[in-house]
């Protein structure tokens, strides 16, 4: 399924690339917008998951640099019968995170500093493990690339305003009127592209990660904290980049089309079904899957190792 999605979302946005292209320069562009798009995709499944942690100027951590995150980490992994991903952190007041890499086997977490100083530890482990769900679920190749395309969208579309308005009525009869509707129009196709990822995505995580961690609650406490802060902190990164959105385990947008638009489920929503899940029902009344009542002792004293930097 993954891989059927892949290739729709690329196919959209390779005809995204060639439409721009054929308004910057007619067919001649159109062939040029074809190779690049072909180019930027196979980029993008190698580079997009480097290029979006430099984009957040995310710094790696290590065993030795910050043990007690490196550790939680780990364990969480290994519950989840994952590879041991790479781990970063953002210099961000806004307290977020995303997953990236195109396997478990080049997955990357990365939290930022504002997660790390407003969330408890138990709190922290919950996301991390519905990142960890993500990768588990191979989703983070589809966010990658379509977070590093969605980006280029908006690029070439700004190459519009210098290479669309020159007056040549064959390829551009609206002139500048064009030239500013391609400008307007693209970076919401990209957001379009967004929100063509289906939403369940992050049900299916939330659910993973409850696995993970062995406690629902975690996350679920975690979640509204997240929200509440998010809602008051910008993510200057983010806001500038708005194909990266949908990466992150909250909106990490303010007004605009962020809300129109939105990948994400209603927090709300997502909460309530976590905590049906500690209840032992799903979210309709069904019987959930079994996370167990305690968290896995592995788990639990990573936590406790934990508590000197969060509490």
């Amino acid at each position: 399924m993954n891989t059927l999605k892949t290739g729709i979302l690329m196919a959209a946005l390779m005809g995204l690339f060639i439409a721009v292209g054929g308004f910057i320069g007619g067919t001649g562009g159109m062939m040029i917008a074809f190779v690049i798009a072909g180019g930027m995709n196979l980029f993008a499944f190698w580079n997009s998951d480097k290029m979006l942690l430099k984009m957040f100027g995310a710094r790696p951590v290590s065993a030795t640099s910050d043990p007690a995150l490196y550790r939680m980490v780990e364990t969480l992994a290994a519950n989840a019968k994952l590879p041991m991903p790479k781990v970063y952190v953002s210099e961000n007041l806004q307290p977020n995170a995303f997953a990236t890499g195109r396997d478990p086997e080049h997955g990357a977490v990365c939290v930022t500093t504002g997660l790390m100083e407003r969330c408890s530890s138990e709190e922290l482990a919950g996301v991390i493990a519905h990142e960890l769900g993500h990768i588990r679920n191979r989703d983070t190749l589809i966010m990658t690339i379509v977070a590093g395309v969605g980006c280029a969208i908006g690029m070439l579309a700004n190459m519009a305003m210098f290479m669309g308005g020159s007056g040549d009525r064959e390829r551009n009869p609206l002139g500048i009127v064009g030239v500013i509707l391609m400008m307007m129009l693209a970076p919401i196709a990209a957001m379009l592209v967004q929100s063509a990822i289906s939403r369940s995505r992050e049900y299916e995580a939330d659910k993973a990660g409850a696995e993970i961690s062995g406690r629902p609650q975690w996350l679920a406490d975690a979640l509204g904290q997240i929200e509440r802060a998010a809602k008051g902190l910008p993510n200057h990164q983010a806001d500038a980049n708005p194909a990266t959105a949908h990466m992150f385990i909250i909106n990490p947008l303010h007004g605009g089309l962020s809300g129109l638009f939105s990948t994400h489920p209603p927090t709300q929503e997502r909460i309530a079904r976590l905590r049906a899940m500690d209840n032992g029902t799903g979210a309709n009344g069904s019987v959930s899957v079994d996370v167990g009542a305690r968290p896995v002792p592995q788990v639990a004293r990573a936590i406790t190792a934990a508590r000197g930097p969060w509490g």
